[in-house]
């Protein structure tokens, strides 16, 4: 356990910033696998907008790297796209 101050104060925010950041990586597998569950039916354009702002909303708050969002958006556009290709 730290004894500076300056340090026991930043573990305490940091514990808050990893819980917050859990939430936000959960929501991004949530609203992927709802998005690929979601291919072929009516409200596919929509379950795929709005994982791809989550993604978004996530880099833009620096849960993920920048680089990390394009790769989950590139990733998600092939499985979508093998999907409808497949079927």
């Amino acid at each position: 356990m730290a004894n500076i101050k300056s340090q026991i104060k930043r573990n305490k925010q940091n514990v808050i910033a990893r819980e917050r950041n859990k939430g936000v990586k959960s929501e991004l597998r949530t609203r992927t696998k709802n998005a690929v569950a979601a291919v072929g039916s009516e409200d596919e354009e929509s379950m795929l907008r709005i994982a791809v702002k989550r993604i978004d909303m996530a880099a833009s708050k620096k849960v993920i790297h920048k680089n990390q969002a394009a790769n989950k958006k590139s990733g998600l556009m092939k499985r979508i796209n093998a999907i409808r290709n497949e079927a």
